[in-house]
């Protein structure tokens, strides 16, 4: 079989670190009951291992070169490969209770995530591959650079940790930054419970429009001087310097006045 030339347009970079492998599909954990869907199979470094520990896999898949591999090697009745773009995929369609697993790729990590974080009700767990850059701003603390937008709405629905540093010589081709991977595990309710979730993604992207600028200044018209000092939250203060309860309790605000 020719070689597979890694397209830029898709952010491939493939996985060929032996025990980088190892410590990932062990992060998972893999048990024979288990679901387990594989977001970007790739040349398959993380598929066989699962394989070897599962009786059947789900991988999604958009590059039509790599799919005509992984049918060539895997059998259906082993592997399941939905084709497509993961950031179009309905993953309801898998069913309920599955693992997700993957080598994300980075040029569309941000909108994938959030197009991840919608199934958080259906998964057990999730383990990706991220540019270390985006983890950091993941598990951010308040106060801090990297908290944000992203930061609020994944903390809000997840327990978040890093697990395993990546060098970029663990990929061909290398990639130009560090990578890491990221353990996320559904915890509904665990900064509190957000009446309209669609409020809270709303109010949260505001407060975040300008980073520089005040709570005061960003939620000008949305939210008063009455309504802060009601929360106990400062005006003067950062977007950054919230905590997510403190972003859910503006939002739960809003939805009882709608």
């Amino acid at each position: 079989m020719t070689k597979h030339i890694p397209r830029k347009r898709f952010g491939q970079n493939f996985l060929q670190d032996a025990s980088v492998i190892e410590s990932i599909v062990h992060a998972v954990n893999p048990q024979p009951g288990d679901i387990v869907v594989e977001i970007g199979p790739g040349l398959g470094a993380l598929t066989r291992p699962l394989l070897a520990r599962l009786p059947h896999l789900h991988v999604v898949e958009i590059d039509r070169d790599i799919i005509s591999r992984l049918k060539s090697e895997f059998p259906p009745e082993r592997l399941t490969i939905h084709e497509g773009d993961a950031l179009a995929f309905d993953f309801s369609t898998i069913g309920t209770r599955f693992k997700l697993i993957g080598n994300l790729p980075y040029n569309i990590s941000t909108p994938l995530l959030f197009h991840l974080a919608s199934y958080g009700d259906r998964v057990v767990d999730m383990h990706f591959m991220l540019q270390k850059e985006v983890i950091e701003r993941m598990v951010a603390e308040p106060s801090t650079a990297d908290y944000g937008r992203l930061t609020v709405m994944l903390q809000y629905r997840f327990e978040m940790e890093q697990i395993l540093h990546v060098p970029p010589g663990a990929f061909w081709p290398p990639p130009k930054v560090e990578s890491a991977v990221v353990r996320m595990i559904p915890a509904p309710g665990r900064c509190g419970v957000a009446t309209d979730e669609a409020e809270l993604e709303a109010l949260v992207t505001l407060a975040f429009s300008q980073r520089r600028k005040t709570l005061r200044n960003n939620l000008k018209g949305v939210l008063d001087e009455a309504d802060f000092a009601a929360l106990g939250i400062d005006s003067g203060l950062r977007p950054e310097n919230l905590t997510v309860e403190q972003y859910v309790a503006m939002a739960n605000l809003l939805s009882r006045r709608r």
